[in-house]
């Protein structure tokens, strides 16, 4: 749904502002598309008349969320997802901004196109969409890309989406060229090479589906090679999308030197393990793949203490053709935005993460990191929020979700909670009745 920009006053709700330290009663007052006040016992008295008064009932208001990965499909994958489409699933979940990545077709990596999805998303999508750009030229590993000039048209960070750079002398490079702009530079921490034709996580799981499985250290050795080459150049570096023990070690001991780094971790990687696998379920085929239990917790925690950054969707959506097929054979890649508030309340919910550090890694860390205007509840802000449901259960009926694609690990899970109100520049574009 998407109404006229009116005042809006969301009364008699639980503020939790990570940015200011807030999680506490009262009520936020937005108008002309900017965040006006918000504290407790605003009330009614003194809004700018014709204000649409909304009352909370206790329910959760928080900064609008920012997923740092999402594929949006636009421009050449149409078929698996468009601006449209992914921006309704989104907004269905609180999301206010979508980064999404540059392995489109063509290549994000010219400033025609980062232009072309700006002005793309600006006419179809009912939230923010901001481009990440290529890292390199074709996404091909071998030349970096005018890190500059994309910047300037409109780039909010650099990647070469689910491809490594293995060349390490490209990667110094791009990090050194890309501090003069303070640009940031994110990037998918796997060694192709000891991936090799590996499905899932190598291990006694693996071995007994008769898979052939990736191990841990293709992960580490990549990111500690970039932690090397980060002290070296001292640029800004975010790694993609951790899944173990031993990269949240060498996260920790680069954090502790002072380098520049930051992390995400998707949402799967904190929800599910590799025996949701099951036999051989390909909706969980993930790159990278889902790994132990040990290693989810660990993820959570660290989540929870800060070490790693932000929560993400990594939204990559398949068709049925890619996905019903053996597992060795499947595509990797899940849809994620639809489900990663949800998700991310499970979390809440099961004791693992507080309300704060939660709305912390989905919204205010990326903002910072990506220096974006959102993630905050402070007056003058966009007013990019979302009202949030703690407590309804629900089960997910992939048919029912908003994305092209229905490829969710999430089938049939049970949740409890979510979003019932989302807030992009003043309009609401997403509403669920409140119970």
């Amino acid at each position: 749904m998407l109404t006229d920009r009116r005042p809006i006053l969301l009364a008699n709700a639980r503020l939790v502002d990570p940015s200011r330290g807030v999680d506490e009663p009262g009520d936020v007052l937005i108008a002309d598309g900017i965040i006006r006040d918000a504290r407790r016992g605003i009330g009614a008295a003194g809004v700018p008349e014709g204000t649409d008064i909304i009352n909370c009932g206790g329910k959760v208001v928080a900064p609008g969320l920012i997923d740092m990965c999402a594929f949006a499909g636009e421009p050449g994958a149409n078929h698996r997802e468009t601006f449209e489409s992914a921006s309704a699933a989104a907004a269905a979940s609180g999301i206010t901004t979508i980064v999404c990545r540059p392995d489109t077709s063509p290549a994000i990596d010219n400033s025609a196109t980062v232009d072309f999805v700006l002005r793309r998303a600006r006419d179809t999508a009912v939230v923010n969409v901001q481009p990440m750009a290529a890292l390199t030229k074709g996404l091909r590993g071998e030349e970096m890309t005018e890190i500059g000039l994309l910047k300037a048209a409109g780039a909010v960070a650099f990647t070469d989406a689910g491809k490594s750079v293995t060349n390490a002398m490209v990667m110094r490079r791009a990090l050194t060229y890309a501090k003069d702009f303070d640009a940031l530079i994110v990037h998918h921490t796997e060694d192709p090479n000891l991936v090799g034709e590996g499905v899932m996580n190598e291990g006694e799981f693996a071995a007994r589906l008769g898979l052939v499985g990736t191990p841990t250290a293709a992960e580490a050795i990549m990111l500690e090679r970039d932690m090397r080459l980060v002290a070296l150049t001292g640029g800004r570096y975010h790694a993609a999308s951790l899944t173990c023990i031993e990269s949240l070690e060498i996260l920790k001991r680069a954090k502790d030197a002072g380098l520049r780094v930051s992390a995400s971790v998707s949402i799967n990687h904190v929800n599910l393990n590799e025996n949701d696998i099951g036999p051989y379920r390909t909706y969980l085929k993930l790159s990278p793949p889902l790994r132990t239990e040990a290693d989810r917790a660990a993820l959570a925690a660290a989540v929870a203490s800060g070490l790693i950054d932000t929560v993400m969707s990594d939204h990559n959506p398949q068709d049925v053709e890619t996905k019903r097929l053996p597992f060795e054979e499947a595509e990797a890649g899940a849809i994620g935005l639809e489900t990663m508030l949800p998700a991310g309340l499970r979390l809440v919910h099961n004791g693992e993460l507080d309300l704060k550090a939660l709305i912390r890694a989905m919204s205010t860390r990326p903002a910072e990191l990506l220096g974006l205007p959102g993630g905050t509840l402070k007056p003058g802000a966009p007013a990019d929020l979302v009202v949030i449901d703690l407590d309804t259960p629900w089960v997910v009926d992939p048919a029912k979700l908003r994305s092209s694609c229905k490829n969710t690990p999430f089938d049939e899970a049970k949740f409890m909670g979510g979003a019932v109100r989302t807030i992009a520049g003043g309009r609401t574009v997403f509403q669920r009745a409140m119970p």
